[in-house]
């Protein structure tokens, strides 16, 4: 692993080995969150046959932006060689009351490049009784494969002004997570067996009223899982599960959580 340029307050301190044979990479924010105003931009590329593993060492936190700030940003660039591996599992998004926010992720995947992706969206500081108290939440994605999309995501909440409570959005959910697992050069055929087996799980891990789980394959290389749910502590072990399920089925080997540090 290298890292070739970093500045505050984004920084890689080292990697640890994965039994494996991979890398585990930590990024850490020493400003202990996102301020208002911040413009922070994150580069990743796994090269050829290698194998990493991204992770946060705590849960985002999106500080209240000043009213005459403007939004902070965080625009992700990855990109994933032939027969690379990236597993990109961040800890939850946490926006504070009065944050507005904005992201652009960009990944490109090569012939034989594999991803674990996922993304949890909290509604606050739901311990402060914060529950959709921030301004913009502004989520985009785009996964490319062999130089062509095969997802593409475009999020915008804006809490004061349409109500996510509505059934129309989240109805009576209040966290959400998406996770994008990604293969390059896998025939259909795989990704639709794979779907029946997790959506077989995501039934099993559905409970009424409390979290709901759905599995749907990409236009191709790929499928997405998502999740909505009234507790946040219950989305990583789903996560966790699909996350075993599909790199048992992709790779043939467990899944590694990653090891936090603080």
């Amino acid at each position: 692993m290298q890292v070739l340029e970093q500045s505050p307050p984004l920084k890689v301190i080292r990697a640890f080995p994965l039994s494996t044979g991979g890398a585990l990479v930590h990024l850490h924010n020493i400003s202990g969150g996102i301020l208002g105003g911040d413009q922070l931009e994150l580069k990743v590329e796994v090269e050829a046959g290698a194998y990493a593993q991204l992770t946060s060492t705590s849960a985002t936190r999106l500080y209240r932006t000043h009213p005459d700030a403007s939004p902070s940003q965080q625009k992700t660039s990855i990109q994933v060689a032939t027969n690379g591996l990236l597993e990109y599992v961040p800890d939850p998004l946490i926006p504070f009351a009065g944050s507005r926010y904005q992201q652009q992720t960009l990944i490109q995947l090569e012939q034989g490049a594999g991803l674990f992706w996922w993304e949890t969206i909290a509604p606050g500081r739901t311990a402060r009784g914060e529950v959709f108290d921030y301004d913009l939440l502004q989520i985009s994605s785009r996964i490319s494969a062999a130089n062509r999309p095969i997802a593409i995501e475009q999020i915008k909440l804006q809490p004061q002004q349409k109500n996510l409570s509505s059934l129309a959005r989240l109805g009576p959910y209040t966290y959400f997570c998406s996770f994008y697992i990604c293969k390059v050069g896998l025939d259909g055929s795989q990704w639709l067996q794979l779907e029946h087996e997790l959506n077989n799980m995501a039934q099993q891990l559905t409970i009424a009223n409390e979290m709901l789980w759905g599995v749907s394959t990409l236009t191709a290389h790929g499928l997405v899982v998502r999740g909505l749910s009234k507790r946040g502590t219950a989305i990583p072990a789903g996560l966790f599960t699909f996350w075993h399920l599909a790199t048992q089925a992709l790779y043939g080997r467990d899944a590694i959580p990653p090891r936090k540090i603080y």
